[in-house]
């Protein structure tokens, strides 16, 4: 049996690109870095009509299991939606043989970018057919703030790479939602070491979010790290680099290694 294994989870409409080099990183560091491909992704945004979020949920159990089979220690990692399913799989698990790394994890939708209006989804919902039908469309400035990798995100979605979906069905929104609303409840029940990675000016999903776990988690068993270059998708944008180090150093400690990074 290997000794370490780190389960990565990407964000809603994403891909395992969602982490950067974070994967690279983490194998030459010496671990099993294993990312999951949840329902719905990696095809066509369509994919994502029907998904429910038990379904996501599903996945991600099933690889953290298959996981335990082949790892003495097995670490959840997951970033914006992948980080609220590390949260709500490490809690059903009841896992304590490994940490929960949360990346940008958006426990609140109330980042400086979101409008006004977007408490209106609710009401939405409730009518037949709308969330189907609806799109919730992915635009500027993409989590981004490095402006230079925000030209390279523009032209990418123009040459329709399938990296990231353009948009995802407001049904889609509703599941996460849904995924919301399962992770605060009984947030106690985390028994890992957790780290949080946070930007302060995340888009998204404001620092409220990092608090609200941390404060749930318990301070003995989890930490924060606040990002202050970054937009919400901190493993491309600016703080990459710090994300990296961050994540590293906090899975060498876990395993009684001094977090000294090469």
């Amino acid at each position: 049996m290997s000794e370490a294994g780190v389960l990565l989870i990407h964000g809603l409409g994403g891909t395992q690109y969602d982490l950067g080099s974070l994967r690279r990183n983490l194998v030459n560091a010496g671990f099993g870095a294993h990312a999951i491909v949840l329902p719905g992704h990696g095809s066509r945004a369509n994919d994502l009509r029907y998904v429910r979020a038990e379904d996501w949920l599903r996945a991600v159990r099933d690889k953290y299991r298959k996981l335990k089979r082949r790892y003495r220690t097995v670490h959840v990692l997951g970033i914006c939606m992948g980080g609220l399913l590390a949260i709500e799989a490490v809690k059903q698990e009841h896992h304590v043989n490994g940490v929960l790394i949360a990346l940008a994890p958006p426990v609140f939708i109330d980042g400086w970018a979101t409008p006004w209006y977007r408490g209106l989804r609710h009401l939405l919902y409730r009518i037949p057919g709308v969330a189907m039908r609806m799109r919730v469309e992915e635009g500027e400035p993409f989590g981004i703030m490095n402006e230079q990798l925000r030209a390279i995100v523009r032209a990418k979605f123009a040459r329709n790479e399938r990296f990231h979906y353009r948009w995802v069905p407001l049904a889609c929104i509703r599941e996460v939602d849904r995924l919301r609303a399962m992770v605060v409840k009984r947030l106690e029940n985390v028994a890992c070491q957790t780290l949080i990675v946070h930007a302060r000016h995340d888009e998204l999903t404001s620092l409220r979010s990092a608090h609200y776990l941390l404060n749930g988690i318990g301070a003995a068993r989890a930490r924060i790290v606040v990002l202050e270059n970054s937009y919400h998708m901190i493993c491309v944008d600016n703080d990459r680099d710090q994300v990296t180090q961050c994540v590293l150093r906090f899975l060498l400690e876990s395993q009684g290694e001094p977090g000294v990074i090469r």
